[in-house]
């Protein structure tokens, strides 16, 4: 089971530019959205990436308005951890992180090398599979079969935030409640 003190989530690349052609980028944008808010009522640690932010631009209207105190390097490598700005920021998580829940795009690029990044790193991915796309379907649904290949667990948005809730009741469940119903 996810504990909020083992997990942290990270952002990947839903950029204006890229995020145009990304099948079902609403569905992604309002997932991410989520589980930024619901991150924070949890209490998990934020790390997010653009990529060639010149190029791509800022992050979609919605989530952008969201990132002012999250630390988010601009690469241009597709395995986020492959960024020494990104590599440093995970490496400083608190020694009780072991799990990175990871939203963005694209699946079967970006997203999925940076789960194997974070695996060399000792690290265990979960992937929102409604907080992730890629520019086709297909490569969407192969890149979700590869990463639960390599080891990396994959659910909704839902399961993993009620998992981490662990109970209903609690002020936290009544301050997310909101987010996912």
């Amino acid at each position: 089971m996810l504990q909020s003190e083992s997990c942290y989530l990270h952002i990947i690349d839903p950029q204006e530019r890229l995020m145009a052609h990304i099948h079902e980028a609403s569905r992604v944008t309002e997932t991410i959205i989520k589980m930024v808010n619901c991150a924070r009522i949890i209490g998990l640690p934020v790390i997010a990436n653009t990529q060639y932010k010149k190029g791509l631009g800022a992050y979609v209207t919605g989530l952008e308005e969201l990132m002012d105190e999250v630390p988010r390097p601009d690469k241009i490598e597709f395995n986020a951890l492959a960024n020494a700005e990104t590599k440093e920021l995970v490496s400083a998580l608190p020694a009780t992180v072991d799990t990175a829940i990871l939203v963005g795009v694209e699946t079967h690029i970006c997203v999925y090398q940076t789960a194997l990044g974070l695996q060399e790193l000792g690290f265990s991915s979960w992937i929102v599979a409604d907080g992730v796309s890629s520019r086709l379907e297909k490569n969407h649904l192969l890149g979700l079969a590869r990463l639960r290949d390599t080891g990396a667990a994959i659910g909704p948005a839902e399961m993993i935030l009620y998992e981490l809730l662990a109970k209903a009741g609690s002020a936290q469940f009544k301050e997310v409640l909101p987010h996912i119903i």
